[in-house]
C-alpha cells in the first residue's frame, strides 16, 4: 500500500496544469557524440548543435532527414568550459560558454564567430565577449543550487545578446543585456523577471513576430515554453508571459531553433535522474513542433530577390518594386498593421525610428515579407 500511494504522487506530479498544449513530434534520436546536446540553431538549411561541459571545442551539423552528422567544425581558439547556448544573427554565430551549475564560475564569456569563416573552413578562430554579472557578490560554489547558472542566449538587436538564468534556488529567471562587441563587460539584470516554475534551458527571439520564446523543464523533467510578448523595448518580461506545455512527456530540453514560419526544432539531452526513490531516464533527441504567430506567420520571409525596397533605410517614403503586386502592408514587429494599399510607395515620415515589416501580396495569392529600417 505504502509503494502504491508513492506511485500515485509521482504521476500526479508529473502532470501540471497548464493554459495550453503543444504538440511536439519526435523526428529521432541524436548520435552518442550528441548525447549532451545543449543548444541549436539552424543554418544553411542544417541544424548546428554543441555539446556542454566536458565536450570537444567543436560545432556539428546535422542532416534534419537522416539523423547523421554531415560536418565537424572546430573553435580553435577557445576552450569548451561549458558550452550551453547557441543563438545566431545575419553575420554571426554566438557560442555562449555560460554554463555555471556550482555559481563560481569567474571566466563566464560568449565567443563570436563569422558566418563567412564558418561556411568557408572547419577549423576557425572566434572573438570572445567576457562578462560577470554586476550584482554577483557571492561565489562560493554550491553544486545545482545557485541563481547564477544560464543556458539560454538570444539576438535581439544588431548590437545586443540576452541571457537568460537557469535559477536552481527560486526558478525566478533574469535577463541580462550583453554587447556583441568583444569586451570585457560587468552586465546588469534588466528591470523584470520571470517567474519560470522551473529551469530555462534555451531560448529564441523572432524579431518578425516580436515573441521570445523559452524552453526548459521543472524539477520532474517536465518541458514546457514560455512565450514572451507586447514588451517595452529590450525588458521582455515587462509585457505577456504565458506558459505553455509540450506534449512531449519527460525530457530535459536543452535548445530550440527556428526554421521557417511557425516550425521549431528543439533538442534533448540524455538524462537518469532518481526522484522518489524511482529512475527515470532516455537517450538524446531532435524533435519538433509548430506555433501560429499571427497575421505574418504563412508570409516567406526575405527569400524574393526580384522585388526591391528602397531606400533602406528610409527617412521618408519608401518604394516597393517588383511584378504582379497588389497591395502593401506595413507591420511593426509586434505584428500590429499600420497601413495597407495598393499602392507601391509608403509615407514612413512620421514614424519612429526602427525596424518596420513590409509585407507585400501579389496577385497569386502569395505573399512575401521583407524588413526595413526608419531613421
Amino acid at each position: 500500500m505504502r509503494h502504491f500511494v508513492l506511485v500515485v504522487i509521482v504521476v500526479y506530479g508529473l502532470n501540471p496544469i497548464f493554459g495550453q498544449t503543444i504538440e511536439v513530434s519526435q523526428k529521432f534520436k541524436l548520435p552518442n557524440t550528441l548525447s549532451e546536446s545543449s543548444g541549436a540553431i539552424f543554418f544553411n538549411d542544417k541544424l548546428i548543435t554543441i555539446t556542454d561541459s566536458g565536450g570537444e571545442n567543436k560545432l556539428y551539423e546535422l542532416d534534419t532527414i537522416s539523423g547523421t552528422i554531415t560536418r565537424t567544425v572546430t573553435v580553435v581558439n577557445a576552450t569548451n568550459t561549458d558550452w550551453e547556448a547557441l543563438t545566431q544573427d545575419d553575420t554571426s554565430i554566438f557560442i555562449g560558454d555560460i554554463g555555471n551549475n556550482s555559481g563560481d564560475r569567474t571566466d563566464l564569456k560568449v565567443h563570436k564567430i563569422s558566418k563567412v569563416d564558418y561556411l568557408n573552413s572547419t577549423d576557425i578562430i572566434a572573438e570572445t565577449i567576457d562578462f560577470s554579472y554586476a550584482d554577483q557578490s557571492d561565489f562560493t560554489a554550491n553544486l545545482n543550487n545557485t541563481e547564477w547558472d544560464a543556458e539560454a542566449l538570444v539576438s535581439n538587436s544588431d548590437t545586443h545578446l540576452i541571457l537568460f538564468t537557469k535559477d536552481w534556488v527560486n526558478n525566478i529567471t533574469k535577463g541580462y543585456l550583453i554587447p556583441k562587441t568583444p569586451g570585457t563587460f560587468a552586465v546588469n539584470p534588466l528591470n523584470s523577471t520571470l517567474e519560470s516554475d522551473g529551469l530555462i534551458t534555451g531560448g529564441f527571439f523572432n524579431d518578425t513576430s516580436g515573441k521570445l520564446y523559452l524552453v526548459g523543464y521543472s524539477n520532474l523533467l517536465v518541458p514546457f515554453i514560455w512565450t514572451s510578448e507586447s514588451f517595452n523595448g529590450n525588458d521582455v518580461f515587462s509585457g505577456t508571459n504565458t506558459k505553455s506545455a509540450l506534449d512531449v512527456g519527460q525530457e530535459q530540453i536543452e535548445g530550440i531553433a527556428f526554421v521557417s514560419a511557425n516550425r521549431y526544432l528543439m533538442t534533448s539531452e540524455s538524462f537518469s535522474v532518481t526522484r522518489l526513490g524511482i529512475t527515470f531516464s532516455d537517450d538524446a533527441k531532435l524533435m519538433a513542433f509548430s506555433i501560429d504567430e499571427g497575421a505574418l506567420s504563412n508570409s516567406n520571409f526575405e527569400n524574393n530577390e526580384s522585388i526591391k525596397l528602397f531606400p533602406n533605410p528610409v527617412v521618408e517614403v519608401l518604394y516597393v518594386n517588383g511584378e504582379g503586386i497588389v497591395s502593401v502592408e506595413l507591420f511593426d514587429t509586434k505584428s500590429v498593421l499600420l497601413s495597407k494599399g495598393n499602392q507601391a510607395q509608403i509615407d514612413m515620415s512620421n514614424m519612429a525610428s526602427g525596424v518596420y515589416l513590409v509585407k507585400i501580396n501579389f496577385m497569386n495569392q502569395s505573399s512575401i515579407v521583407k524588413r526595413v529600417v526608419k531613421r
